[in-house]
């Protein structure tokens, strides 16, 4: 340590006075017999005569996070995974030399007590210490004001503190953890076989998006970590499996926001002889079920909004959705003249060079997505915009694939999959003239992917589901950095 303050100096006196007690200061494996999340949820309704009548014997250990003395006698609070206890530390029961001990106690050293439960005259609930074990002395003292700590550059570069500071941020990790255990178990009650891809990709594909570069030593080649797992996916289902996920971390060597991440954990699946009406239908369920889960019922507050996740869902194709939100005619979709006048009026920016669908999405971005607060599936989208979903049979300028909405941000991602791969070979050549023209978010042409489709794959639907947002939506956090523990963030050059 250097530069030591005051306080940390305090610190380290104490350390050398308990090693000359004979106290470890960093110790070793200490027996609890209870959480003190159990504690709460076993005998929170326990009444002082009822546990004076039937005493309980109770094992636990925690991080001191407050401490008052009284002469003889301290109460000092204990946290541990979120959830605090009080207990009671008096030199009549510990004996001098334990007593004495408590007498150096820090804020944020960690003790081991072995006692009763009891209620104070105040009826809250405490263990009264018969023996106090010294585990681990806290060099650093809690940052100042640490209670309730609300600065969001602490919060998210030093997250350790933030989960010391702010014990509601446990419930919304834990809730993710959840949240992907009851997303696993139900796509495994499907028949769905949970696969690993790679993360590092020769050829980076699958999303539209510019990936980070590394470089392989030994083979003296430069590899992108993966945008998607989709092109991976789709071979397996090539390969004979009939359904596939994945729950992974994706990346994207892009801008940091309030909603992206540069590393952000995908949901990705994909079943044979599906389409996009099933994954819409299956998307449904799975919300479905992770809310009655989550929630408890199907009504979630998300900020300023109350959202029913009830199914059915609101279905409205893409140019429609534009159509109706701004009470536009058809010669919006159908004419590039009409279109730009149209952005004018909005006062939405017209890229140099842009093409008439070019004006369209960024019209919809702007005009449509924050009006999308149900949930809704907006559909058939245009071919230009979705290199790898399969063409409508109705109308082969259009696709079969569908975007999630709620809350006015795009949640998943999905589309009966283009299985033709002379056509696939078309849309990659495509993309590649884009790339060749500047577009560095376009898609690579992956002779690999091509030579599988060649061997044929059967009708598959696959879809994509944001794991952070989704997280972001049950947890009600305006912030991704708020679902992430350890969001990316600039280099620390403070420190």
């Amino acid at each position: 340590m250097h530069e030591m303050n005051e306080q940390q100096q305090q610190r380290l006196e104490k350390l050398r006075l308990l090693q000359d007690e004979g106290v470890r200061p960093f110790g070793t494996r200490y027996f609890t017999s209870h959480t003190l999340h159990s504690i709460h949820q076993g005998y929170t309704t326990s009444t002082k005569e009822e546990l004076d009548h039937s005493p309980v014997p109770c094992t636990v250990a925690g991080r001191i996070m407050a401490i008052r003395r009284f002469g003889k006698a301290a109460f000092a609070t204990l946290q541990e995974e979120g959830h605090r206890l009080q207990v009671y530390l008096k030199k009549d029961l510990l004996g001098d030399q334990a007593y004495k001990l408590s007498q150096v106690l820090d804020l944020g050293d960690w003790i081991g007590v072995e006692g009763r439960l009891f209620r104070t005259k105040t009826d809250e609930l405490t263990v009264e210490v018969h023996t106090l074990t010294f585990l681990t002395k806290g060099l650093r003292p809690l940052p100042e004001k640490w209670h309730g700590l609300t600065d969001i550059e602490t919060r998210y570069r030093q997250r350790y503190v933030d989960l010391i500071a702010n014990p509601s941020v446990h419930h919304i990790f834990r809730t993710r953890s959840r949240m992907i255990n009851t997303i696993r178990a139900f796509l495994m009650e499907r028949d769905y076989l949970e696969v690993e891809t790679p993360m590092m990709h020769s050829i980076p594909g699958g999303a539209t998006a510019r990936p980070f570069v590394t470089h392989h030593n030994s083979l003296d080649v430069n590899l992108y970590l993966r945008v998607a797992p989709e092109l991976y996916l789709k071979r397996l289902i090539v390969g004979g499996f009939r359904r596939v996920f994945e729950i992974n971390r994706n990346f994207s060597n892009e801008g940091i926001s309030t909603i992206h991440n540069p590393e952000f954990t995908m949901l990705e699946f994909y079943q044979a002889y599906a389409d996009y009406h099933d994954l819409m239908d299956l998307t449904e369920q799975l919300f479905h079920t992770v809310s009655l889960d989550v929630c408890g019922g199907t009504t979630v507050t998300y900020q300023e909004y109350t959202l029913n996740l009830a199914p059915p869902w609101r279905r409205v194709s893409y140019f429609d959705s534009l159509l109706e939100v701004n009470h536009w005619k058809d010669d919006v979709i159908t004419h590039h003249g009409s279109a730009v006048d149209a952005a004018k009026q909005l006062g939405v920016e017209i890229p140099p060079r842009a093409s008439h669908l070019d004006i369209l999405v960024n019209l919809f971005e702007s005009t449509v997505e924050p009006t999308l607060i149900q949930p809704t599936f907006i559909t058939d989208f245009p071919i230009a915009i979705s290199p790898l979903a399969r063409r409508n049979e109705s109308n082969p300028a259009l696709t079969d694939r569908f975007e999630l909405f709620i809350g006015g941000r795009e949640i998943a991602n999905g589309f009966s999959e283009l299985n033709d791969p002379l056509d696939q070979r078309q849309r990659f050549e495509s993309q590649v003239a884009l790339r060749d023209a500047g577009d560095d978010e376009a898609h690579y042409l992956d002779e690999d992917f091509l030579r599988a489709l060649e061997y044929g794959m059967p009708p598959t639907a696959g879809e994509g589901i944001g794991i952070d947002r989704m997280v972001m939506l049950f947890t009600n956090q305006a912030s991704i950095r708020d679902v992430i523990l350890f969001p990316q963030l600039r280099p620390d050059r403070s420190s």
